[in-house]
């Protein structure tokens, strides 16, 4: 399987762009933490996707570079008002959807990694971590680009990808780490 169906079939899930990188092309940087930490999403020790819970800085960073490539894409969105929190929630969902289908079809093929969304999992209507209880699908469930610690500025710069839309519309991000399937 030619990994670069990967980028025809983001474009048939919606996305405005995508771009096949190697992940030691991918900049990290552990004082993104500290908009984890902010907690201005409410998700900081809320959600087993985020932290403190996911994993420190360094585990977070070595778990992206266990794969070789980096599936990247971008959807848009008009969204005058970023103060619009159920307007915002509804966008970053549908493109965490839209991920999720997408990640479908290439682990399919054979291709298995790990997601980065949007914002934090949203797989169960209330994370079992405000309950004290085990994740129910930790197998499935995903952190955002910010537990990462990941420069998304410099993500989308070096996919050759608006990271301030000069349109005026708003983009988000989401990455999936993998490894090609073997050759049969």
């Amino acid at each position: 399987m030619d990994i670069s169906n990967y980028q025809d079939w983001a474009r048939e899930e919606g996305f405005a762009a995508s771009a096949l990188i190697s992940t030691d092309q991918i900049v990290f940087d552990s004082r993104f933490l500290r908009y984890c930490e902010d907690n201005l999403c409410g998700q900081y020790g809320a959600n087993y996707s985020c932290p403190p819970d996911c994993g420190t800085p360094e585990q977070m960073r070595a778990s992206i570079l266990r794969y070789s490539y980096a599936l990247v894409v971008q959807t848009r969105w008009n969204i005058p008002d970023w103060h619009d929190a159920p307007v915002v929630k509804r966008a970053k969902g549908s493109h965490n959807r839209a991920m999720l289908r997408l990640i479908e079809r290439i682990q399919a093929q054979g291709a298995y990694g790990l997601m980065a969304g949007a914002s934090c999992c949203m797989l169960c209507e209330r994370c079992a971590r405000r309950d004290n209880a085990p994740c129910l699908i930790p197998q499935t469930r995903f952190s955002c680009l910010s537990a990462y610690c990941i420069y998304v500025a410099k993500l989308a710069e070096t996919c050759g990808m608006e990271y301030m839309c000069a349109d005026g519309s708003t983009a988000f991000f989401g990455l999936y780490a993998f490894n090609p399937p073997l050759q049969q």
